[in-house]
């Protein structure tokens, strides 16, 4: 289970930075390069401030251990749909290898939060079984 918590903490961890500080970060802070990786692609400025903002939103949402289960299981499901189209939109329009693997590594990252968070779910409930079992007995 300490593993799993490790593994857990650290790539949520990760992902909250690169999917919610950093694009945040500069919304607030250098608001000239909110639009940097969107424009290119075709997409309107207004769209750039709508993303980083789910995209926040989204990685707090997983990142507190308090927010409901399916609230979480829907900001991993906008995080991921978010990374799956970054990497369609970089291939269609500027085939950059560096561009296209950058969202699926932090997919992957994405991914080993995701499952090491259900795993310490269900450790959970088993613990919280066994302990009514114990108490029971």
């Amino acid at each position: 289970m300490k593993k799993t918590k490790i593994i857990f903490w650290l790539s949520t961890g990760f992902i909250f930075l690169m999917e919610g500080i950093m694009p945040m970060s500069t919304l607030l802070f250098m608001p000239e390069y909110m639009n940097a990786g969107t424009k290119p692609l075709g997409y309107p400025d207004y769209f750039a401030v709508t993303l980083i903002l789910f995209k926040f939103v989204g990685a707090l949402t997983i990142l507190l251990p308090s927010m409901p289960d399916r609230l979480r299981e829907w900001a991993y499901a906008g995080l991921t749909f978010n990374l799956v189209f970054a990497v369609i939109s970089h291939i269609v329009v500027d085939g950059n290898i560096t561009f296209i693997l950058t969202p699926v590594v932090v997919l992957g990252i994405l991914a080993l939060s995701y499952f090491s968070s259900k795993k310490m779910s269900v450790t959970k409930v088993q613990e919280r079984r066994k302990g009514m079992i114990l108490q029971g007995a």
